[in-house]
């Protein structure tokens, strides 16, 4: 059982992670609008609808990437304080009250948009038209990933209740824990303090 929730969290982190590369086309292509608009004197008619789009595709694609790393924010600051045991069943009724049937309508309705657009080729409203059915296909995809994966945290929840401790995660990057990274290259309080009397001579000489 364990394999498979991590072979559903590697899913969702690999789908993450191959649509992250849409924040650098879409800093390209501000940049690139902004040299062509002010300095070619020549703007896109389509360039706005690219970049809404692109920002839709990243914003949900990286639901299911987050869910698999427990990255949502919690709004109960008490939340933390429970036992595991506790924090996984009100995981487990919000889960089946708020976002199984929240996901499941947007899947739904996503695909409902998407093959509507298909049929018609949907396109933007600019003078330069750019397909729109592609972009609306993004919807159902995020929301069916983002419901297996909720499955897969309604299992971890179980498995928590049943066990009393949280079954484990796919590793990904982490932020930098600085005590960590001292005892890795055998920094010392006292030696950056000892930097920190040069710097503050060095500055005192300028």
């Amino acid at each position: 059982m364990q394999n498979l929730l991590l072979s559903v969290d590697r899913l969702s982190t690999f789908i993450g992670k191959v649509f992250a590369w849409t924040a650098l086309i879409l800093t390209l292509m501000i940049s690139w609008e902004v040299f062509s608009r002010y300095v070619l004197n020549k703007p896109h008619a389509w360039m706005l609808d690219f970049q809404i789009m692109m920002y839709g595709t990243l914003f949900m694609t990286a639901g299911a990437y987050t869910l698999s790393k427990n990255g949502h924010v919690r709004g109960d600051v008490l939340y933390g304080f429970f036992r595991p045991r506790t924090q996984a069943t009100i995981d487990l009724i919000l889960y089946f009250v708020f976002f199984l049937p929240g996901i499941a309508a947007l899947t739904w309705a996503g695909w409902q948009f998407f093959n509507e657009s298909l049929a018609i080729r949907e396109q933007t409203f600019s003078a330069e038209a750019l397909p729109l059915y592609p972009f609306k296909f993004i919807i159902p995809l995020s929301g069916g990933i983002l419901l297996l994966q909720g499955v897969v945290e309604i299992i971890r929840c179980i498995i928590c209740i049943r066990d009393g401790e949280w079954p484990s995660r796919e590793e990904d990057v982490e932020e930098v824990d600085v005590e960590k990274l001292k005892e890795m290259v055998h920094v010392k309080d006292e030696d950056i303090q000892a930097l920190d009397k040069y710097v503050v001579q060095e500055g005192a000489h300028k």
